[in-house]
């Protein structure tokens, strides 16, 4: 199974909370609050978010924490590989151009980037602003498209 760990997914939560009123410094004691999330959870994401230049930090008595660009520039690419590191779903999208030993040989390696670069770009194409609403009318439907039939 694919899946996000959970820093990650709260990382989400956080910065959709933020990006709906960008201009205000948050705390982590008021995020925790309004999201029900543990604040030493809160605190350490938050601090590694401002080391990957995704939020900046205030000091002083009006401090806290803001994004450090408009929600509508920051994708949940940039969220993910900023909590994971760089979007790779198998070893060989990882490593570059020889990535193992069975390289040569290997009839799937090139379809595996390929799906890499759908799924990165799918993330890349949705906003932190995207992810203060749901979506209208629930769920996109299932389609099914065979790789042959996308252009690539």
């Amino acid at each position: 199974m694919i899946r996000i760990n959970r820093e990650t997914d709260y990382s989400v939560l956080i910065l959709s909370l933020m990006a709906a009123d960008p201009t205000r410094r948050y705390s982590a004691s008021r995020i925790a609050a309004e999201r029900g999330l543990p604040q030493p959870v809160v605190s350490k994401i938050l601090k590694h978010l401002v080391r990957e230049g995704i939020l900046v930090s205030y000091r002083g008595a009006r401090g806290g924490y803001g994004l450090a660009r408009p929600p509508e520039q920051i994708s949940v690419a940039d969220i993910v590989s900023a909590m994971e590191g760089p979007i790779a779903l198998t070893h060989c999208t990882e490593q570059g151009a020889n990535p193992c030993q069975y390289h040569n040989g290997c009839v799937a390696s090139s379809n595996w980037k390929y799906i890499n670069q759908v799924v990165y770009r799918a993330l890349d194409g949705i906003s932190l602003k995207d992810m203060t609403k749901p979506l209208a009318g629930g769920p996109a439907p299932k389609a099914h498209v065979p790789l042959t039939a996308l252009s690539r």
